[in-house]
């Protein structure tokens, strides 16, 4: 039903060695590997389509002027969502900027922004920086010692604050954990909210219909769903997207301009100024192609496999704490042995050929509200195999053996 070997050879990066041992790349929540059609893509327009867009007559620009509108269609057609309503971005950290920074004059000191202690720093320096700016009062929702949320006690928190904003992820990168946001969403609709889903780990595995999802705004990352780096997506509802205030100004995204006064377009123009990242965003659209091409359940139940094996063999070894959610989870077990510092234990996994990131995964706030300094992260992703879980667990004992 899901031939994994098949998938493995699309990606050419899994074949390598690494320090003379197969790779075993289990950092996906930090960037995923590329299939050869995003490769091929990128390099197909620089050497046969590279114009600019919008702004030629000439068959380069309108093909690659085509091309980069298509490949809009494509995202937007993935997401469920209208063409009008998707901006692209450098990535989802400057998505949220966007946001945050097109709402402040919409807030005053009587307006309060929820965020949670299991953010990425992304989803919560911008709010901070907004807050600042408006007087905004800032807010946590609550959160379980064990990293998890308790959906009653997220909906009374809401209920009681009223807050006109809610930020919150959609899966913690630095645990995996899938928020449960039906309930939490419906409780901020009640209160006329905003909301915000930080969709960068999410996307990939879950692939949301955002249109049944419900949110104001919702992010994400190319290069976190196949695709180049230097690119992402902000989707907004159409009138949400054109109250927001402009982030950066510039060619493009103007109406006209005089020298004492401009007008802007309309989303999403409004915030795409300059050039974009024109490769990046055609490619993007060969990585969705990609992924629509495959069984949606298919892979699911792949990657929940491949997790569950891999946390099944983590817990049979003393010593080993797990922080991750193991019920419900996008692929990503975080943990630690014994006291051993994880940057140790990353580094000694490297020289097995295992790839895995250590260290407080830009969620300080999270880290100290578990009481550690950081932890060892394993990301899994549908390429991954059975083999790279048995290749990664022997040579975490071997490391083991080394520090005991």
């Amino acid at each position: 039903m899901f031939d994994v070997e098949k998938i493995r050879a699309d990606f050419p990066a899994l074949a390598q060695l690494i320090n003379e041992q197969p790779l075993v790349y289990l950092d996906s929540a930090a960037t995923t590997q590329k299939p050869l059609s995003v490769i091929a893509a990128t390099e197909q327009f620089y050497a046969r389509n590279n114009a600019n867009v919008h702004r030629g007559r000439h068959t380069l620009s309108e093909q690659a002027t085509h091309a980069y509108e298509q490949a809009r269609a494509t995202v937007a057609d993935f997401f469920n969502i209208a063409i009008n309503e998707l901006v692209w971005t450098k990535g989802a950290t400057e998505a949220i900027n966007l946001v945050a920074n097109g709402l402040t004059e919409q807030l005053n000191s009587n307006s309060v922004i929820i965020i949670s202690p299991l953010e990425h720093h992304a989803n919560i320096v911008p709010w901070q920086q907004l807050a600042k700016r408006t007087g905004a009062t800032l807010l946590a929702l609550p959160l379980q010692q064990d990293g998890r949320f308790n959906t009653q006690q997220c909906v009374e928190f809401i209920q009681q604050h009223k807050p006109n904003v809610l930020a919150i992820t959609h899966a913690s990168n630095a645990l995996g954990n899938i928020t449960p946001l039906e309930a939490i969403l419906h409780a901020a609709k009640q209160q006329n909210t905003l909301t915000l889903i930080d969709g960068a780990q999410a996307a990939l595995h879950l692939q949301p219909d955002l249109q049944q999802l419900d949110c104001d705004f919702y992010v994400f990352s190319a290069h976190k769903m196949l695709g180049p780096t230097g690119l992402g997506g902000l989707y907004g509802r159409y009138e949400q997207l054109n109250s927001l205030s402009v982030y950066q100004t510039g060619g493009e995204m103007i109406e006209s301009v005089t020298l004492t006064e401009t007008t802007f377009r309309q989303a999403p123009a409004k915030f795409e100024s300059g050039t974009p990242n024109i490769a990046a965003v055609i490619a993007f659209a060969h990585a969705i192609e990609y992924l629509k091409a495959l069984d949606t359940t298919n892979v699911y139940a792949h990657e929940q496999a491949i997790f569950n094996y891999a946390a099944k063999k983590l817990q049979s070894i003393d010593g080993i704490t797990i922080y991750s959610d193991l019920k419900s989870n996008i692929g990503t077990l975080s943990f630690n042995y014994k006291d051993e510092h994880p940057y140790d234990i990353a580094t000694l996994l490297d020289g097995f050929g295992i790839a895995v990131r250590s260290g407080h995964h830009c969620a300080q706030p999270l880290m100290q509200h578990l009481g550690i300094n950081g932890s060892v992260r394993a990301s899994f992703a549908f390429y991954n195999n059975h083999q790279d879980v048995d290749l990664f667990i022997a040579a975490l004992q071997e490391c083991i053996a080394l520090l005991d």
